[in-house]
């Protein structure tokens, strides 16, 4: 087996875990690695594949722990979103695409710094702005749980409850993402198959260990380690499409 393909499962197994105390980066940091296998259309749908197996995962481990008030504050509008962001994704060429995911990459992590620099408490009535927007960002460009968290970690203190229902609704996003992306091209699925498959795997074995460190680790700890990361790939991502757009 290639050594890149090798670093590139441990690299995913390592994220599946690491994501399940965070509640949210997993699409953001295997975008990358796909990136390296599949053009912006193909790794946002094979990411999506891989994001909704890891939440079904999760949600399944987590089921007892999953706060249903929530869930239906979050509602329609999350769907909606999901469902509007996904059409809009398979009309946008790739290298706008790719500054769309660098700019999220870079904008949502400084939005979720600046919630714990102000405290500010968002009011429950928003929840549906907050499940609109990251079901859009979800379904535009796979990257939806940083904003998601800034509504959600404030209702839900509790860990085990928090990563539950980030799971859930984090795989209603997907539910309504996926079908959309293969009825516009189904080609993901023929390319690299079983490299897809690997990555699949690969989350769900992430998955299981990542059910022992929520017990053990601090969310936040890790949750800063993964908003490092995203604006740094952000920047990159960001500075190739405007070169790629200006050679264009």
């Amino acid at each position: 087996m290639d050594v890149l393909v090798v670093i590139g499962l441990a690299s995913c197994t390592l994220a599946a875990a690491l994501t399940v105390p965070a509640g949210f980066g997993l699409a953001t940091m295997t975008t990358p690695l796909f990136l390296l296998w599949f053009e912006p259309h193909h790794a946002i749908a094979g990411v999506a594949i891989v994001h909704g197996a890891h939440n079904a995962m999760k949600s399944r481990m987590l089921r007892h722990h999953i706060d249903r008030d929530a869930l239906r504050r979050f509602g329609w509008a999350l769907l909606l979103g999901a469902l509007l962001g996904a059409l809009l994704q398979s009309v946008i060429p790739p290298d706008p695409l790719l500054l769309l995911v660098g700019l999220a990459l870079i904008v949502l992590p400084l939005l979720k710094i600046s919630e714990t620099w102000t405290s500010i408490r968002l009011p429950e009535a928003e929840d549906r702005l907050g499940g609109f927007g990251s079901g859009f960002l979800g379904g535009l460009t796979g990257h939806q749980g940083a904003l998601r968290a800034m509504f959600l970690k404030q209702r839900l203190p509790d860990k085990s409850e928090y990563a539950a229902t980030a799971a859930v609704l984090a795989l209603v996003v997907d539910a309504t993402r996926i079908p959309v992306y293969l009825f516009s091209d189904i080609s993901v699925l023929t390319t690299q198959t079983w490299l897809l498959v690997g990555f699949v795997i690969s989350a769900l074995i992430g998955a299981q260990i990542g059910r022992i460190w929520l017990e053990k680790w601090k969310s936040d700890d890790i949750q800063k380690g993964i908003m490092a990361g995203l604006v740094i790939s952000g920047i990159i991502y960001v500075r190739e499409a405007l070169e790629a757009l200006s050679i264009a």
